[in-house]
């Protein structure tokens, strides 16, 4: 049974993986309108456009995306990132790559990891929630997945529910939202000291998780099925 626990979660994936390549007569999601119009602003922040290079978007596989750094003049230690990466279908070699592979691959490494709960419009909603270290440099990452009526966190869940609408709707279309707040250094360190600035990243991502989430469902395409 134990090593049954320990395979079933590549097993799900293997599975999940055969039947979406699969699966015939996926239909293309296309938006509306480009991301880049998702109107989010967070009151007191000034906000930049980010360019990702054409190489790293033919990796990502992404059909459209935004990417936004958000600061306050004079005060770099408030601060954030909001990237938002939509695949208008998924396919082999052509789906959501997980931040947990590919920030280590940027040379972030793992310090915590687990969820968060924010309130979205008085609902609850479950987020990842990761601390994240990069030589001297660290950072608090929320991240999720959003589409086809849910905001997901699991990604064993996140590829079950793929292959399940790949199957029965012919959609899979989907988009990545990830939040990135720098976590400021200090000179000394001690635990509370951590613990203080620890919580107010996690105050500034939950504040802006808790607006981007309507506004990325505004943006994306009507689903009608019902969310189970």
């Amino acid at each position: 049974m134990l090593r049954l626990r320990l395979f079933a979660p590549a097993l799900l994936l293997a599975m999940g993986s055969v039947l979406v390549a699969s699966a015939r007569n996926q239909e293309v999601v296309q938006l509306d309108r480009p991301l880049r119009e998702v109107q989010f602003r967070l009151a007191g922040f000034e906000v930049e456009e980010r360019a990702i290079s054409e190489n790293e978007q033919q990796v990502a596989g992404m059909s459209d995306y935004v990417f936004r750094i958000f600061g306050q003049q004079g005060d770099s230690a408030q601060a954030f990132s909001v990237y938002v990466g939509y695949y208008e279908s998924q396919t082999t070699g052509r789906t959501i790559h997980s931040p947990r592979n590919c920030l280590p691959g940027a040379g972030w490494q793992t310090v915590e990891g687990g969820t968060r709960t924010v309130l979205v419009d008085g609902r609850p909603v479950v987020v990842n929630r990761y601390v994240l270290a990069n030589g001297p440099m660290q950072a608090m990452v929320y991240y999720w997945y959003q589409g086809r009526g849910r905001v997901a966190w699991n990604e064993y869940r996140v590829k079950w529910d793929l292959l399940r609408d790949a199957a029965t709707m012919g959609r899979t279309e989907e988009a990545l939202v990830r939040i990135m707040v720098p976590i400021p250094p200090t000179q000394g360190f001690n635990s509370t000291d951590w613990q203080e600035r620890q919580a107010r990243a996690d105050d500034l991502a939950s504040r802006v998780a808790s607006g981007l989430v309507p506004a990325v469902e505004q943006a994306l395409p009507v689903w009608a099925a019902p969310a189970t």
